[in-house]
């Protein structure tokens, strides 16, 4: 009874405005205080000892080097030179946009940064070849979700720092998946693109073009190479990694391509630390909640209970993909994330699921989170920068929505895509 007075109280502060993160504090704290006699003291230090990561410490770094990413206009370059190539295809463009998420996805780690940065940098360019606004929109919207999956990830950051599964295990697991979300989604374009005959195609290749225009590229494309390498040659860990690469976007965006100034640089960290500060109240919320249910016994209770009804592992996938996906149209991915992480990894575990291949699971869902009205922030994103309604979006975004739930089910029940590089 008080697991769903306390649902329920979350559900009408956050109806009624309040942050999420705030909500999950007071709850938490207040059943903490009123029923367990938890001291204050206690509380205080749970709370902290959430966010005293070192694997959180990425999540600044990783942010702030993808706002300095986005607002130097790296997309432009990485939009040029795929062209060179795509355009040939019908539909070509729409193809070349959604390439760029992917190699976007590499350097930023967010799903809100990549649909904000290709969105702002592609859509008038879509318009102009009479693309359909809402399916301009939609490109991006899905486009961007690859942000999560394909390393460097937050939610996979967060996801190692709350269970406790090393970080670049997690990055190398989530490349695979990643390309294998990214090659659907292109087929998809393709296919929607011929059947309805959107956009225009160029002659040939332009090989030559293509080659010239490498070598301006070359920094922007060297970043993900930077990242991944380092941690899959033991170089760097994900927390040292973040720091160099946020480092060496200054440098591109400075010095190189010379598309921002140090002033920029100052406004954009600001902006970085009020983002990363979001994120960490969230994840210190979540804690909240977590330690609260253990206290009450809930994780273990939860745990006996799908070990008393002899639940087979692939029936539990099913049943939290649902779950997920409910909690998906009502919650952001980091919330999703603290939230569930705690009660749902356990039970994996005891049912022999690997955990990595668990927490690529996961990080698919939300994905899909970001893609799911109400709350589905991709969609909002899309919405302001295409200037159209989201309901338009969300009309746009329906045909990649089965293939984002097919790459799922995939996903779920072929682990060999998750483990094949571990």
């Amino acid at each position: 009874m008080t697991i769903i007075l306390a649902a329920i109280g979350l559900l009408g502060l956050m109806a009624l405005g309040a942050h999420v993160a705030t909500t999950m504090g007071l709850i938490s704290s207040a059943i903490a205080l009123s029923i367990d006699n938890v001291p204050i003291a206690v509380i205080a230090q749970t709370a902290f000892k959430s966010i005293n990561s070192y694997p959180l410490m990425a999540v600044p770094m990783f942010i702030l080097m993808g706002n300095i990413m986005m607002r130097g206009n790296i997309v432009f370059v990485l939009v040029d030179l795929i062209g060179s190539l795509v355009r040939f295809f019908r539909g070509g463009l729409a193809l070349t946009v959604m390439l760029a998420c992917v190699f976007f996805a590499a350097i930023s780690g967010s799903s809100v940064a990549s649909a904000s940065a290709i969105g702002a940098s592609t859509v008038e360019e879509l318009k102009k070849e009479r693309y359909p606004a809402n399916f301009s929109a939609a490109l991006v919207a899905v486009g961007g979700t690859l942000g999560l999956m394909i390393p460097p990830s937050l939610g996979f950051i967060l996801i190692g720092s709350i269970v406790g599964i090393p970080v670049d295990k997690l990055f190398i697991a989530g490349i695979v998946p990643g390309l294998f979300e990214a090659a659907l989604l292109l087929i998809t374009t393709y296919v929607i693109c011929r059947k309805k005959g959107y956009g225009s195609q160029h002659a040939a290749i332009d090989v030559k073009g293509f080659f010239k225009k490498l070598p301006r590229s070359s920094g922007a494309l060297s970043m993900p190479v930077l990242i991944m390498g380092s941690i899959y040659l033991g170089l760097f860990t994900p927390t040292e990694v973040s720091a160099v690469a946020a480092g060496f976007s200054i440098i591109l965006c400075v010095y190189i391509y010379r598309s921002l100034g140090w002033q920029d640089i100052w406004g954009i960290s600001k902006e970085s630390v009020m983002q990363s500060s979001m994120i960490f109240a969230v994840v210190l919320g979540g804690s909240l909640i977590g330690f609260v249910l253990a206290r009450m016994g809930a994780s273990t209770a939860l745990v006996q209970l799908m070990v008393d009804m002899n639940m087979k592992p692939w029936q539990f996938l099913l049943l939290a993909n649902l779950v997920l996906l409910i909690l998906g149209m009502f919650l952001d991915g980091v919330a999703m994330i603290v939230l569930t992480a705690p009660l749902l990894f356990p039970i994996a575990t005891q049912l022999g699921i690997n955990p990595i291949h668990f927490a690529v699971i996961m990080v698919a869902n939300v994905e899909i989170a970001t893609l799911t009205p109400p709350i589905g922030l991709n969609l909002f994103v899309m919405s302001s920068i295409a200037k159209i309604p989201v309901e338009s979006v969300v009309k746009g975004v329906i045909p990649f929505f089965g293939t984002r739930l097919i790459a799922l089910g995939v996903l779920t029940y072929v682990p060999w895509l998750s483990l094949v590089l571990l």
